[in-house]
């Protein structure tokens, strides 16, 4: 939805589970689950336990969260 508030935060992975999901530990403590989106995911990105990812996290439920696969240009 457009103006829909999103909160952008920083997270380490700590397991990956089935179906292409992981658990996400937040600076804080919080652990949450998260996932990657239908096109990040057909792209094959290799994320494992112990990477730093960016979550997307709504208001609304914040036991789950989007990772944010960002393009880095060297």
């Amino acid at each position: 939805m457009p103006g829909e508030v999103v909160f952008r935060v920083a997270a380490v992975v700590v397991a990956a589970m089935p179906n292409g999901t992981y658990l996400a530990e937040l600076k804080n403590g919080h652990r949450l689950t998260a996932f990657v989106t239908g096109r990040a995911r057909k792209s094959k990105t290799g994320i494992s336990p112990g990477d730093t990812v960016k979550l997307q996290l709504t208001p609304y439920d914040l036991s789950m969260g989007r990772i944010l696969l960002e393009t880095q240009t060297i």
